[in-house]
């Protein structure tokens, strides 16, 4: 079994706000490397790529004041800097459940859907005449301008 040692962190980029502003979302990813290195203990930083986008997502003047990331040592010898997203951790659901949630929407939508089907076809040739005859009065009436002029 590995070994990793995954820590979440939430990063305060704000000095990134102190260098030029040509440099600021480069500062912010050289301070996101020198956080994970003082905090995990380890030289060799990869920052992931959603994470990178994130940063840089404003452009290079504008980088976002704090971000959230997970901090992953791996055995390979490195650390790995991701985004951190709290909604995928915790909507964790067994299997039996999900079972049960999509049976029971699984069941009233093949009882709903024919109905709908005809209904819509019945409807349809009453809806596309109004249709037809819009587009014609916008016609005339846009002939009916340049005669005026």
């Amino acid at each position: 079994m590995s070994q990793e040692l995954e820590r979440v962190y939430t990063i305060n980029l704000g000095k990134a706000l102190i260098s030029q502003s040509q440099h600021r979302a480069v500062r912010a990813i050289n301070m996101v490397k020198e956080f994970a290195r003082h905090h995990m203990k380890i030289e060799t930083i990869k920052i992931e790529e959603e994470l990178a986008h994130e940063i840089w997502s404003r452009g290079v003047r504008s980088p976002p004041r704090k971000v959230r990331v997970r901090m992953t040592k791996t055995d390979d010898g490195y650390v790995l800097v991701s985004r951190y997203d709290a909604d995928a951790e915790s909507k964790v659901i067994p299997e039996k459940e999900t079972k049960k949630i999509t049976d029971k929407v699984k069941t009233p939508a093949k009882e709903e859907t024919p109905a709908k089907e005809e209904a819509p076809s019945k409807e349809t040739p009453a809806k596309v005449a109004p249709t037809k005859e819009k587009p014609v009065k916008k016609e005339t009436s846009a002939k009916k301008a340049p005669k005026k002029k």
